[in-house]
């Protein structure tokens, strides 16, 4: 086992045994996250939903299931990506926002990921880790589709899925979240292609 992969399953499992906040005593499971460690692309989620819960694995639910058709009609291999969010426990049956203390209590998780995987490019999702990272106030609507710095890894916002599937516009028309999200999409693929293409 490569010393990425001992670190790794570490990390796991004590993500997977995590007490620091109130979650832990609601969960069926912690959602520490998957894919490729030797990724050079990280997407971090705000936290799991119901059927994340229940199997311990992120972005499975019907969010997760368009995002991956959304990234498979751009050509991004979602096995080639690392998945996470920001909290690793879901939060109530509305999946309500975290709150700073939930936050606070992963962020030393979040951190450990991305020290572990070291990453060229971070994908937010939304609007929990993009303001989390950014330490902005400024909404999804203002940021997403825009590359950041963030120590030295670009940052890149992108609509968290699940918008797409309450917005009451379901059209591909210009302007429209189905619409604004595949030019996003286009472009990451292709900061994607440039930074594949430098290692």
């Amino acid at each position: 086992m490569h010393d990425i992969n001992k670190i790794w399953e570490e990390l796991k499992n004590k993500i997977n045994t995590c007490n620091k906040c109130g979650l832990c005593k609601t969960r069926h499971n912690a959602v520490p996250g998957e894919g490729n460690l030797n990724t050079k692309v990280v997407l971090i989620g705000e936290g799991p939903g119901r059927d994340e819960d229940m199997t311990g694995r992120p972005f499975i639910g019907e969010a997760g299931q368009l995002l991956t058709k959304i990234l498979n009609a751009a050509k991004i291999d979602r096995n080639e990506l690392f998945i996470t969010n920001v909290i690793k426990c879901r939060t109530d049956e509305f999946n309500r926002d975290p709150m700073q203390e939930e936050m606070y209590a992963c962020r030393d998780f979040l951190e450990a990921q991305l020290l572990i995987i070291r990453p060229s490019i971070i994908i937010t999702a939304g609007n929990v880790p993009t303001k989390l990272l950014l330490r902005t106030n400024n909404g999804i609507t203002s940021l997403h589709g825009k590359f950041s710095d963030w120590r030295g890894i670009k940052l890149f916002p992108i609509f968290h899925p699940s918008y797409l599937l309450h917005s009451p516009d379901k059209s591909n028309n210009v302007g429209s979240p189905r619409y604004l999200m595949w030019q996003d999409i286009k472009l990451l693929k292709q900061k994607i292609d440039e930074v594949n293409s430098q290692s």
